[in-house]
Order: C-alpha cells, then sequence, then structure tokens
C-alpha cells in the first residue's frame, strides 16, 4: 500500500479549507482553501436585497467546496477516513431526500441556510425564553437568537408555506455529511449544544409548533456517519475505506488538536467570533452568565462548558475595511497593529464595549451594539484600533471570571485559530488583561486537524480523542506571559469596562436605537419581500 491518509474539512464562513494527513507520520501533507462563490449572502440572487440582520448562505456552495477540496487532496489516494466541522449554529431546510429548500425555491431567503451570525431571529429568542422549561436548565435559562430553536420559530411563523415543505430543519454540518454519504446523521454535538437536546427527554417539545417531527435522533460524536457514498468516490477519484464522521462544531473540533482534552482545560478559539470551551470530568451547574454545557458532544468522557463572543475578529476586520490603511485588507491590518504595538496599554484614554456583533456571555442579546468612550480632538486611529483590541480581550476576561466563580478553575489555558496565530499583539494583550500564563499550539489548520481526528476516531484509526491528539495533534507550544506592569493597568480599565457593560441604561439606548432602526428600515409598499 503507497499510504493511508486522513482528511479534515473545515467549514468556515466565508471559506472551506481541507488539510490532508499521513496517518502513519501525523504530517499535514497538504491543505487547499474554497471561497464559497455566493460568501455570506447580501442580496438575493435576482439582486433583491435582504433586510438587516440577515446572514444567509447558499447550501450548494458547500458541496462545491467539498468535490473541489476531496478532489485535490483525494484524488488516486487511500483515504481511512474524513472529518467535518462547521460553524454553528447554521441550520437550512430541508426535503425528505436531502435536496436544500432554497434548491426548489432560490427566490425566497428562508429557504437558505441562516448563518450562525444571522441576527434577526432574537426575538423568537426573547419568546421562547419567556415561556421557559426545563430544556434551559442547562443553558442559563435562555436560548439564544443564534441558535437552531429560535431560527425554527423565524421560519415557521414568517414563511408557513415554507415550513410545511419542511422535512428536514438540519444543520448545515449535519447536510452535507447527509450529502457525502447519503444517510441522515445528526450531531450530538449540534444537537445539544444548539438544539437543547437531552439524552433523557430528546428535543424540547413545545418550543416550535412541528419542530420535533423535522428532526432526528444525534449520534455521538467520533462515530460513524457512513462511508463516502459512490457517487462522490467516482467525482473525487477517492479510494479506500473513506468512513465519514459525524459532523462537529468548528470550535470544538479544534480541542484535540491542540491537546484541549484534559481537565481544567480553557481553549479559546479566537476567530471571526470567539468561543470558550472549559472541560470538566465532574459535573457542576453551570454558573450564571455560560452559555451551556454538555456530555460527550466535544471530547468524549467530559462536560464542556461553553462560552462566547459574538463578534472577535470581525470587529477588527470592520475597522481595517472602513478606515482602510492600504490596498488590501492584509496591509490595513499590517499597518494597524504594527502602530498599535508601540502605544502603551490604554493609549488614548479610551475604552470600548465588545458588542459590536451583539453579546452572547453573560446577555445572549443580539440587539446590543458597540460603545467607544473617551474620544476627543487627539484621538488616534490606531488608539481607537488598540482599544478595540483591548476591550476583545476584556470581554474574554469576563468570560474566564465567570467559569471561575462558578468553581471551574482556570489551570490551562490555550488560545488558537487563526488570530492567535497571526496577532502576536492580540495575544500579549490578552495574556496581560488576564494575567495568566497562554499556551500558543504551534500547528497550521488546528481546526482541520481536528475533524481528521474525528474522522480517525470515527474509522477506528485511533482508540480515541486523547491518542488523536497525541498522534496528529500539536507538538509543541508557544509560551506568552504576562508583562510586568500591564496587568495593572488593564485591571483599572477593565473596572471602566464592567461598569459600563453593567449599566443598564447603556443596554436601553442600545436597545432604543435597534427598535429605531428597525422601524426606519422596514420595506416600503412598493418593495419586494425576499422572505
Amino acid at each position: 500500500m503507497a499510504g493511508r491518509y486522513l482528511i479534515g474539512l473545515d467549514y468556515g464562513t466565508e471559506s472551506a479549507r481541507g488539510v490532508l494527513i499521513d496517518a502513519e507520520t501525523g504530517v499535514q501533507v497538504v491543505s487547499h482553501t474554497v471561497d464559497y462563490p455566493n460568501g455570506v449572502m447580501a442580496r438575493m440572487r435576482d439582486g433583491a436585497e435582504l433586510p438587516r440582520g440577515w446572514a444567509l448562505q447558499d447550501a450548494s456552495d458547500y458541496l462545491v467546496a467539498a468535490r473541489e477540496i476531496l478532489t485535490v487532496l483525494g484524488t488516486g489516494k487511500h483515504i481511512e477516513s474524513i472529518g467535518i466541522d462547521f460553524t454553528a449554529s447554521s441550520p437550512m431546510p430541508a426535503h425528505a431526500d436531502g435536496r436544500a429548500l432554497s434548491q426548489t425555491h432560490p427566490d425566497r431567503g428562508h429557504a437558505y441556510v441562516k448563518l450562525w451570525k444571522h441576527a434577526s431571529a432574537q426575538h423568537f429568542a426573547d419568546a421562547i425564553n419567556a415561556r421557559g422549561g426545563d430544556f434551559l436548565t442547562n443553558f442559563g435559562g435562555k436560548v439564544s437568537g443564534e441558535w437552531l430553536l429560535a431560527k425554527a420559530a423565524e421560519l415557521a411563523r414568517e414563511a408557513p408555506d415554507l415550513w410545511a415543505q419542511t422535512d428536514r430543519f438540519i444543520e448545515a454540518g449535519d447536510w452535507v455529511v447527509w450529502q457525502l454519504t447519503g444517510q441522515e446523521r445528526r450531531s450530538l454535538a449540534f444537537a445539544a449544544y444548539k438544539a437543547q437536546y437531552d439524552a433523557r427527554e430528546g428535543y424540547p417539545a413545545d418550543a416550535v409548533d412541528g419542530l420535533e417531527a423535522r428532526l432526528s435522533a444525534p449520534f455521538p460524536i467520533g462515530t460513524s456517519a457512513g462511508r463516502l457514498n459512490a457517487a462522490w468516490r467516482a467525482d473525487t477519484g477517492i479510494e479506500g475505506p473513506c468512513t465519514v464522521a459525524v459532523a462537529v462544531i468548528d470550535s470544538h473540533a479544534v480541542l484535540p488538536a491542540v491537546g484541549g482534552v484534559r481537565d481544567g482545560c480553557l481553549v479559546a478559539a479566537l476567530g471571526t467570533s470567539a468561543v470558550y470551551l472549559h472541560l470538566s470530568s465532574a459535573f457542576k451547574p453551570l454558573p450564571p452568565g455560560i452559555e451551556g454545557v454538555a456530555k460527550d458532544a466535544s471530547v468524549a468522557g467530559f462536560w464542556c462548558y461553553e462560552a462566547g463572543q459574538a463578534g472577535f475578529g470581525d470587529t477588527l476586520a470592520w475597522f481595517a475595511r472602513t478606515f482602510p490603511r492600504g490596498a488590501e485588507l492584509s496591509d490595513s491590518f499590517a499597518a494597524y497593529n504594527a502602530e498599535a504595538a508601540e502605544l502603551a496599554p490604554g493609549a488614548g484614554r479610551l475604552v470600548a464595549l465588545d458588542w459590536w456583533s451583539g453579546n452572547r456571555v453573560p446577555l445572549a442579546d443580539t440587539k446590543l451594539s458597540g460603545l467607544l468612550v473617551g474620544l476627543d480632538t487627539h484621538t488616534t486611529a490606531a488608539q481607537i484600533y488598540r482599544a478595540l483590541m483591548e476591550a476583545l480581550c476584556f470581554g474574554a476576561r469576563s468570560v474566564v471570571e465567570l467559569f471561575e466563580a462558578g468553581g471551574l478553575p482556570v489551570e490551562e489555558m490555550i488560545v488558537t485559530s487563526g488570530l492567535a496565530a497571526s496577532n502576536s499583539l492580540l495575544v500579549q494583550i490578552l495574556a496581560d488583561v488576564l494575567g495568566k500564563e497562554i499556551r500558543v499550539p504551534e500547528i497550521d489548520n488546528a481546526t482541520a486537524v481536528g475533524a481528521a481526528i474525528h474522522g480517525a476516531v470515527a474509522g477506528g484509526v485511533v482508540a480515541g480523542f486523547a491518542e488523536g491528539a497525541e498522534r496528529f495533534g500539536a507538538r509543541s507550544f508557544r509560551r506568552v506571559s504576562p508583562v510586568d506592569g500591564n496587568t495593572e493597568v488593564y485591571a483599572k480599565l477593565y473596572s471602566g469596562y464592567r461598569a459600563l457593560a453593567e449599566t443598564r441604561v447603556v443596554r436601553d439606548v442600545m436597545h432604543d436605537l435597534a427598535e429605531v432602526e428597525a422601524s426606519a428600515g422596514k420595506p416600503s409598499a412598493g418593495r419586494r419581500s425576499v422572505a
């Protein structure tokens, strides 16, 4: 046999990335990235503009990406397994035969994938939360407008004719697995964290009328969803058993790739948004403000507590795009990072709230927005950029403090994903704000590697996630320690951040502004609806 390989597919917000790993040596052989042809949709195919707060994707883009990546990586190779991770919650309506509803109703917005950052379902989440129920116990008493239940309620209420044609309301990651294998195999990761599935009670019975009939029982992570079917083998030239694992949430997939398989470990995945995952072998009641907890849905044998920031890298990207310093976005980032690195902590006397995309923890409120305090006629663009970086790190500190106050000590902190590797200044500020040493895994394509490890577990290449982490995960780490004196300065600034975040009038004004915008943005009588 010439060689045995693993493939990991990482489906992000704007693109998908695949990595090919030698199953014997653990070495990454090659990676390949494909941008989605339709990206994050701002308009329908005929040019009709989507309402503000909507974020849709075309499910066909995922198959375009899979076909190209699997062909580039796998043609003529003996592939033991494929693992898939996906942004969440990104649900979609589908017919019983697996066809996306957007295929049969291309002119209807509600027929498409609602990406994780689709924000218009928040008031449906508010209504679910107001009714309450035992299924909210492990989710702090509330679901988010980003999650499946709220988006299902939005579809059922605003497009009842499409809801009637929806045989399956399914996470996009689970749908991709369905397409590759020909079998619907939902993942416990998506079901538990994004649809509030409980092993004893099942899905919430009364959250959305008719939803239970459109869901199916989930399968544990690290298990097989089937093998790559004949059509995909013919299209891609892949050989070998090619077991396809059930899908996993993208931020969770990274855990085995970075060694996050131990008690007391907090892994921060810093990308477009930020996710914080705390592992515990013993159950402890959900700390107030933390998003949720489930067992065996991230790493088998562990309770994994999840928290996050709705906006992280996208906040910095917004600033660099809006106030460019170069022809390319990368040029602007380089310029701003270089200038910000020359500034002292708190330069410009600025404090910001990191709510550019709403607040996920502890408020679960997509209607909140960003705030910048301390501007004057001497403020520079670089000072604002650094203040945004500091605000993101203050948000991270608030999450860490919630874990620790809830009896979940952070004994080890690992920071990973794109920003951890590309923005050393941001990681240093984070260490200074937290007053903790941070370990940054030195591994390329960590999330895709994590997906590949899930596939390896499902295909029996390794016995479990711990062995997968040892064989295929990061083999070295960069240590980042707090700079003497900076932590004390940030403690004072963090007090200001907390005061603003906890002031009710600030949040009320943000809600009022959101209502004003919603009223002003209603379609005129002559404007065609895309719902």
